[in-house]
């Protein structure tokens, strides 16, 4: 990241464009690359409210709007934490067909630098991208982000209240 509110994170990986897309848009089952975190939204389209909850739909983790929506290469929200009081951001995830795998690109604009969401998307951004590549190209997480979900799996009780998903409706 520069010192300006913008973060670029990019990856190559060896899998088809639509496997790729379905990873980080599903909402039937958990997104392993984004911490295994299900996404609810009332539909993909602009406008549309979305929220990424716990395994267990107890916990609202993420919440925003659908910005944009074009299959299979684009897919544009907006994105605050519930456990913090931080300006959203906005979340794109652009796909690129190359000749050696698909370019995906992670931006993060407006990021309120400084924030504990910079903190946590600086490094929550590359490991979003590693855990994809390694879902895509071996059909799970690594063992280390295996036991990391298993945990978080069980700690859920420590979440802050106003996590809670009675605290955001959707």
């Amino acid at each position: 990241m520069t010192d300006s509110n913008r973060l670029v994170s990019k990856i190559v990986i060896n899998g088809a464009l639509e496997t790729i897309w379905r990873e980080l848009t599903k909402s039937d089952e958990p997104q392993a690359a984004v911490f295994n975190a299900w996404l609810h939204t009332q539909a993909l389209v602009p406008g549309a409210s979305l929220q990424m909850r716990t395994g267990d739909g107890r916990n609202v983790l993420v919440i925003g709007k659908v910005v944009e929506f074009e299959p299979p290469y684009r897919f544009v929200h907006t994105f605050r934490f519930t456990q913090y009081d931080d300006p959203e951001c906005t979340v794109t995830y652009q796909l690129k067909q190359l000749e050696q795998g698909v370019e995906v690109s992670l931006i993060v604009d407006n990021l309120p630098l400084g924030s504990r969401t910079a903190k946590d998307m600086q490094g929550g951004s590359t490991m979003i991208l590693n855990t994809l590549k390694a879902v895509v190209e071996t059909g799970r997480p690594t063992l280390g982000t295996r036991i990391m979900y298993a945990l978080f799996s069980k700690l859920g009780f420590m979440l802050p209240k106003r996590t809670r998903a009675e605290h955001w409706p959707l």
